[in-house]
């Protein structure tokens, strides 16, 4: 495993034995990972914006092209098994939250991300290290508590509070078909036989 410390950080991956350029900028990789999260989008919309989002030039093998994709957006680390048992709920979204990891980051690091040049692995780096006194950081804190059962009563109220501002749904992983038959489903029980 590549070393930030020590090791270039990489502008392509190796796709069927031939380096592929990427592109390193950390908005190209958000961008593409809030689309991963835009349960409006289908499996393969989101396959067609990562490739497009980070290949210059698409690769000729799509399917590597797209594992070659999660590497890079995940800092390198080989990609888990989808065999969890139980998915963890989320704490963050880079959209929802976006105000309060670009303050985060100015206030943790002085980095100011409206003109920042940051490679992902680097943004990564950095994300992992935002200051607990931020209000990103606390506010993830809180969900956590709040979604592991172990937040006070005075937490619980406080999240309740903070309405919309607290809430971030999970994942939905079904395709767009699973989700149009449980849509036409709910509509036939609310009597709405259209």
């Amino acid at each position: 495993m590549l070393n930030i410390l020590t090791d270039e950080l990489p502008g392509s991956v190796v796709i069927d034995g031939k380096n592929v350029l990427v592109d390193t900028d950390f908005r190209v990789s958000l961008k593409t990972i809030m689309a991963f999260e835009d349960a409006d989008l289908t499996s393969q919309e989101k396959s067609q914006i990562a490739l497009f989002n980070l290949f210059p030039t698409i690769p000729q093998n799509i399917e590597a092209g797209l594992e070659r994709c999660i590497w890079f957006l995940n800092g390198g680390s080989p990609t888990q098994a989808a065999t969890i048992e139980e998915p963890q709920p989320r704490l963050y979204s880079f959209a929802k939250d976006a105000n309060y990891i670009f303050a985060a980051f100015l206030q943790t690091h002085g980095i100011d991300l409206s003109k920042a040049d940051l490679h992902w692995w680097m943004f990564l780096a950095l994300f992992m290290d935002l200051g607990s006194e931020t209000t990103f950081c606390q506010l993830v804190s809180l969900r956590k508590r709040v979604k592991s059962g172990k937040a006070t009563k005075e937490e619980r109220q406080a999240a309740l509070e903070m309405g919309d501002l607290f809430e971030i749904p999970d994942l939905d992983y079904r395709t767009l078909a699973e989700r149009e038959i449980e849509a036409e489903f709910l509509n036939k029980l609310k009597g709405n036989n259209k």
